[in-house]
């Protein structure tokens, strides 16, 4: 099983379908019996099953399948199974309940209050409202402010603890590049 491909069952269905390999080739190559294939070929295994191709995923070349199908004796080899994992997480927007929907200006309002050195769009980017909202709340003209209460967004799943303390460092760091700025120019003038 070490040299597999993906899913072997639905690259079978594809390799009966589109090529003329045996099914000793396509049993071999699979991991799985000759009659597993044979019964694949007559429709009666894997029904339902959509066939995936192993030619868009990397694992096989035309090449390869071309040269097995000439030569019944020789095996199919796998191209690649290593899965390429990449370190860099890319970022998703996971959907937010409605009932917490409404919970986001609560939570801009307890980062304003709680972590004054954020920036409006840091704390938009963050809670997943507009800068403008963020603005509003923060000049007490938001149209609903009088009925806000702040509330942890961490503790309600809005965004994890990482995620705040970045926001926080990336904050204090640009504080220390405006000081240093402000003492640049002081020196000058």
């Amino acid at each position: 099983m070490t040299n597999s491909p993906l899913m072997p069952m639905a690259t079978a269905v594809w390799l009966v379908e589109n090529t003329s390999l045996t099914f000793k080739q396509i049993a071999d190559f699979c991991n799985l019996h000759q009659v597993e294939i044979q019964g694949i070929a007559d429709g009666e295994v894997a029904k339902g099953i959509k066939p995936y191709n192993p030619i868009i995923s990397g694992q096989l070349t035309r090449e390869e399948i071309e040269l097995s199908s000439k030569n019944e004796n020789r095996p199919l080899q796998i191209t690649s199974n290593d899965i390429e994992i990449s370190e860099t997480t890319k970022k998703i927007k996971k959907y937010v309940p409605l009932s917490k929907r409404q919970d986001k200006p609560d939570s801009a309002l307890w980062l304003i209050k709680n972590h004054t050195m954020l920036k409006d769009s840091q704390i938009a980017k963050l809670v997943g409202v507009t800068k403008n909202s963020v603005t509003l709340i923060r000049n007490k003209n938001y149209w609903n402010y009088n009925s806000l209460n702040p509330k942890d967004p961490v503790a309600m799943g809005l965004f994890t603890q990482k995620d705040l303390i970045q926001a926080i460092e990336k904050a204090e760091r640009r504080i220390k590049r405006e000081k240093k700025e402000k003492e640049r120019q002081e020196k000058i003038a």
